[in-house]
């Protein structure tokens, strides 16, 4: 059986807020200090009916999943407890859930751990989740010193796996958490837990965690080329810790768009990315590496790396990520390629991205189930 046969399709929604004020580009970020009183609630409510819509469409055309994903104080997501959003899936749904993710280190894992166990029993186990450690930015929305963030965040995960597969009441004594009765309720459906990723941006000290752990990975906002070292490295450390490197460890991101002609495709697309890009993603190096958040040498590595965002145009974005807008022949093409290069069959699908409307996102959610989907399927039986 090939990659492509084993592949993965998921619906990955960011549930932006995107009636932004017109002077929204006069401001360096549009995370972290962007006020508040830019939100409407009516228009919140309007958009959170519609994005439940949509997900709701790429469950009943037969995606394999939906993926739902967490931040704060932010326009780009208006997803700060995504376990809020899946539940309202859940009882509407037969896919799987992914939950890719809430920080750990930023809570408490106790009442995390009870939270994703509560989807999974509720799901009959139809969960996934990821830990991430969370962008520079969630460290100036929440009470957390990024300083202790990846000291935090792995004692967050020993604290979930033990409430998962050990019987209590048992006792935890850490240097961030302390429980004389760790005894949480309910407990998952999957055992010993739900499917686990670690979700980064390439970093070292975040690839050996997950390669210890046995936990699939997943990487985002670096360059194509870049990730693919990524995942040869991770693959080389999850085999040391004793792990079978299989496909579904890794998980990629696609944004695509499929409509008539390549003309067309382009066309109904290429605003949104450049939105998405531009305006989404804004914000400062201020805000995207607070003190103490990364490692000395990976914060020279970042500081040094050439900045896409708000000066890149379709032809450089399209160049280094995996970005694609065509006929369905194309994108299935395109798709395909990606899959081999990365060695991955888990595939998260932004299909809907930035400012896109909802008769755009319809057209393309729809377009890439009936037409693209079946064309990979299909190349298992032309090889």
């Amino acid at each position: 059986m090939g990659l492509v046969d084993q592949a993965e399709f998921h619906f990955f929604h960011f549930f932006p807020y995107t009636d932004l004020p017109p002077d929204h580009r006069e401001r360096p970020s549009l995370w972290v200090d962007f006020p508040n009183t830019n939100y409407d609630p009516k228009t919140g409510h309007e958009l959170y009916n519609r994005y439940l819509s949509e997900m709701l469409l790429a469950d009943k055309l037969g995606y394999d999943g939906l993926v739902l994903n967490e931040h704060h104080n932010t326009q780009y997501s208006m997803n700060p407890a995504p376990n809020l959003t899946a539940a309202a899936l859940v009882p509407q749904t037969t896919s799987w859930i992914s939950v890719f993710g809430t920080p750990p280190n930023l809570g408490y894992p106790n009442r995390l751990a009870e939270e994703y166990a509560m989807l999974d029993v509720m799901s009959g186990g139809r969960l996934r989740v990821a830990f991430p450690l969370g962008t520079g930015m969630e460290y100036w929305a929440n009470a957390v010193n990024p300083a202790t963030a990846r000291a935090r965040f792995r004692e967050s995960i020993d604290i979930i796996l033990r409430c998962w597969t050990e019987d209590g009441p048992q006792t935890y004594a850490g240097d961030f958490y302390t429980y004389r009765y760790l005894n949480p309720w309910p407990r998952p459906v999957q055992r010993p837990y739900p499917e686990c990723y670690i979700v980064g941006t390439g970093s070292p000290e975040t690839i050996e965690l997950a390669a210890e752990l046995g936990f699939g990975y997943s990487v985002v906002f670096i360059p194509r080329t870049a990730q693919l070292k990524v995942f040869d490295h991770y693959r080389e450390r999850l085999a040391a810790h004793g792990h079978d490197p299989t496909p579904d460890k890794v998980a990629i991101g696609v944004m695509a768009y499929v409509a008539e002609t390549d003309a067309r495709a382009e066309e109904e697309f290429l605003p949104h990315v450049m939105y998405f890009f531009e305006n989404a993603l804004r914000t400062t190096p201020r805000y995207l590496n607070p003190p103490g958040y990364v490692t000395v040498p990976e914060f020279r590595k970042r500081i040094q790396a050439p900045d896409v965002h708000g000066s890149a145009n379709w032809e450089d974005l399209v160049a280094i990520n995996r970005i694609v807008a065509g006929t369905p022949d194309k994108v299935a093409d395109a798709i395909a390629g990606w899959i081999e290069e990365s060695g991955s069959s888990r595939l998260n699908l932004n299909l809907t991205l930035g400012d896109m409307p909802n008769w755009k996102v319809v057209k393309n959610t729809t377009l890439f189930a009936e037409e693209v989907i079946p064309r990979l399927r299909s190349k298992k039986e032309a090889a």
